[in-house]
């Protein structure tokens, strides 16, 4: 009986020892399997870190390149880009680091924005290195001109008449112009008592030198005894130190092509037989003028 008690002693021993040692290697497994979580947390932070830093860096190249460029189609580009990297940011600030799969995605993204900028910079380069060509070019000739001259007086003057030159190259021009009476239809005729309004129809000339932009046409139109046709007291503009008065006008585009455009004016009063005079204005210059009879 004792030799049976101290088996059973033994036994309960050997399976306390085995029962320990199971749980030791619970325990380590599981202290293991958090050391590997945080490892991977921490890899993951880092990664979302990386990616944060890129999309941070990108948006300060896209900020250097806005607010230098004068290129309106580029830079609209650049815009739009830049504005998709700032919501990407914030969005990838607000992702859980843990959420692998979304950051990988806004990596993904990342990379393809970098890949158009890359494309819109080379073409911010291209027309960095035209203009430094037209520089060099400008440089050259103010050179040459500067060595051909004989007297500062004589420098003088010909550098006013060069920005003489330069105004008048650069000054816009109203190169054709017709003008069709229409009835109340919208349709042509040639009854004086029927005309409803005036349809005046003018080709602005290709000109590469002038200033391309979005612009305003103003027109004056002189009846045959003088008086401007105008439709309120208040539509005025600014031309030569004064402000003057305009019978209509009409915004347009200009980008160094020929625009062919078209301004209306509704007949609301009585008008005379005989020959009107017809002005164009644009950019503070007078660029057209012109004649036209009305019979009755």
């Amino acid at each position: 009986m004792f030799k049976a008690r101290n088996l059973i002693i033994v036994f309960l021993v050997i399976l306390i020892i085995a029962l320990l040692g199971v749980v030791y290697y619970f325990y380590k497994d599981i202290q293991q399997k958090e050391i590997d979580l945080e490892e991977v947390t921490a890899i993951m932070e880092q990664e979302k870190d990386k990616v944060e830093e890129e999309y941070e860096n990108l948006t300060y190249q896209f900020d250097g390149y806005t607010s230098t460029i004068r290129n309106d189609s580029l830079l609209q580009e650049l815009e739009v880009e830049k504005a998709r990297v700032k919501e990407l940011l914030e969005e990838l600030r607000k992702t859980r680091s843990t959420n692998a799969k979304r950051i990988q995605e806004l990596k993904d993204e990342l990379d393809s924005v970098r890949k158009i900028m890359m494309h819109l910079v080379a073409q911010i380069d291209s027309l960095n290195t035209e203009n430094q060509q037209l520089r060099t070019e400008n440089q050259q000739i103010r050179l040459k001109y500067a060595e051909s001259s004989q007297t500062v007086e004589l420098l003088e003057k010909e550098r006013e008449n060069l920005s003489e030159v330069v105004t008048r190259a650069s000054k816009l021009e109203v190169v054709a112009f017709n003008v069709s009476t229409l009835n109340d239809k919208n349709r042509k005729t040639g009854i004086f008592s029927r005309i409803a309004s005036l349809q005046f129809d003018y080709t602005i000339a290709k000109n590469i030198t002038a200033e391309p932009g979005k612009k305003t046409m103003y027109i004056r139109v002189t009846r045959p005894d003088g008086e401007l046709l105008i439709k309120d007291n208040h539509n005025t503009f600014a031309f030569e130190n004064r402000t003057i008065g305009y019978s209509a006008k009409k915004d347009y585009e200009y980008g160094g092509e020929a625009v062919e455009d078209v301004i209306y004016w509704i007949v609301e009063e009585i008008l005379y037989p005989g020959s009107y005079r017809i002005d164009f204005f644009t950019d503070g210059d007078i660029v057209g003028s012109y004649t036209f009879v009305l019979k009755k």
